[in-house]
């Protein structure tokens, strides 16, 4: 892997330093002039930025199908795929300058890496008083977890069973143990994972060992093999949501057996898009305010299993992705 500091300056006006993939595996830090502010703008200062280790290894190894250019560009995203590119969207900082009722006023936004951003006020939001800053680059994450629990319509009572105890997948675990009466399992292959789920207070299965048939079923492996494990374990007319992204790679499933017996139904979720049963009255704004306010449970510290300073992070960003113990990394400005 190689990795690169550009060294040129660039004068007149606010500038930035943020992080851009020049090629495959080939990332390194630019330093950008930053546009004009206007009046409904915010300068914020970068604290802390969350990689989101599933998509932006796609995006690293330049495994995002052409077909998909155009649906995965994120929120502020600079170049074109497949390089060069600027991505990211977790975000966390302090407003530097703006309206004065929100200086100093610590938000969250959909941003790539970058240690100060330009963005209209309605594009940041403002931290719950009582979520540390550290803990909010969990909210993009949370807000795919409850995307993905609305998509999966649990309902009290139900028998859920998630697959894969990475960040996404132990949120939804998280949020649906906290329906009433609901029974949720956290399933993965990798058994130091149990400790996590005990950490989170889930009830966790390796998935060679779980038993029963379940409601509603998750996938977040993005893994073919815990898909066709999610069939196998699924009741009469249950539900099985497939969360995981596989960018350009194929996916083989048997479909034979009892899954038309059983008229199972696979759906597909994607925080791109609020579900229909919710459009009328959940904005994006709404949804992601919620997604802060679901993540002042100082369990969910446990999600976050490392740090890199920003000025480190171009010499480190390979090995964070291909490290299999990582959860969420965080960035310190």
């Amino acid at each position: 892997m190689k990795f690169e500091i550009n060294e040129q300056t660039v004068s007149d006006g606010e500038t930035a330093s943020a992080l851009w993939f020049e090629a495959k595996e080939i990332c390194r830090l630019r330093q950008e002039r930053l546009p004009a502010r206007s009046p409904n703008d915010v300068l914020v200062r970068t604290l802390y930025s969350g990689i989101s280790r599933g998509t932006e290894s796609l995006i690293f190894r330049g495994e995002v199908p052409e077909s998909e250019f155009e649906r995965m560009r994120g929120p502020h995203m600079e170049g074109s795929f497949p390089f060069p590119i600027k991505y990211g969207y977790a975000a966390v900082g302090q407003i530097e300058a703006g309206p004065a009722e929100l200086i100093g006023k610590n938000v969250f936004a959909l941003h790539p890496h970058q240690d100060r951003f330009i963005l209209p006020v309605d594009q940041v939001t403002p931290l719950p008083d009582m979520l540390p800053p550290r803990r909010a680059v969990l909210a993009a994450n949370m807000e795919t977890a409850l995307n993905i629990v609305w998509d999966a319509g649990i309902q009290p009572g139900d028998r859920v069973a998630v697959f894969g105890a990475g960040v996404v997948g132990s949120l939804v675990a998280y949020l649906s143990s906290r329906i009433v009466g609901t029974e949720t399992v956290l399933v993965d292959l990798d058994t130091k994972r149990q400790g996590l789920a005990a950490d989170l207070g889930l009830t966790f299965s390796e998935a060679d060992l779980l038993d029963g048939e379940f409601d509603v079923l998750v996938n977040a492996t993005a893994s073919a093999g815990a898909l066709q494990n999610a069939i196998a374990h699924a009741g009469v007319e249950a539900k099985i949501v497939e969360a995981s992204w596989y960018g350009d790679r194929p996916v083989t499933i048997s479909l034979g057996g009892s899954f038309h017996s059983k008229r199972l139904s696979l759906v597909s979720s994607q925080v791109g898009s609020i579900p229909a049963s919710r459009r009328a009255r959940w904005s994006y704004a709404r949804r992601m305010a919620k997604a802060l306010d679901l993540l002042l449970d100082v369990k969910l510290d446990h999600l976050i299993s490392g740090e890199t300073t920003f000025s480190e992070l171009p010499a480190a960003y390979s090995r964070i992705l291909s490290t299999q113990d990582t959860l969420c990394h965080r960035i310190r400005y």
